[in-house]
């Protein structure tokens, strides 16, 4: 299937009941870019990428992200860096869906 150039990312949110819920837009041995949605109480565990950086850009609700030794709230707008082998991960501690943007990169396909 063919997907479009142009995407609208929050037409593609959704929600799973047993684990965050996840949407790949596209994906390369260069770039990996998604979304990713977390109801309330949901979390992605702290990992870490090796050899790989990757971004979050929050599109809806608020969540609580955690780079390295830094740790905050971040909301609609905001930009999440965490460089490869850097320790990240983020929860939603919040009433509402949080819905965010990853790109991963380079991704091995």
């Amino acid at each position: 299937m063919l997907m479009s150039n142009f995407v609208q990312p929050l037409q593609h949110a959704g929600s799973r009941v047993d684990k965050p819920y996840k949407y790949t837009f596209f994906q390369s041995e260069r770039l990996l870019t998604g979304l990713n949605c977390l109801e309330p109480g949901q979390a992605q565990s702290i990992h870490d990428h090796p050899d790989q950086d990757k971004f979050y850009l929050v599109l809806e609700g608020r969540g609580y992200f955690t780079v390295g030794d830094e740790a905050q709230t971040c909301g609609v707008g905001e930009l999440i860096l965490a460089p490869a082998g850097v320790m990240h991960g983020v929860e939603n501690r919040s009433d509402d869906r949080l819905t965010f943007m990853t790109v991963i990169a380079p991704f091995p396909a």
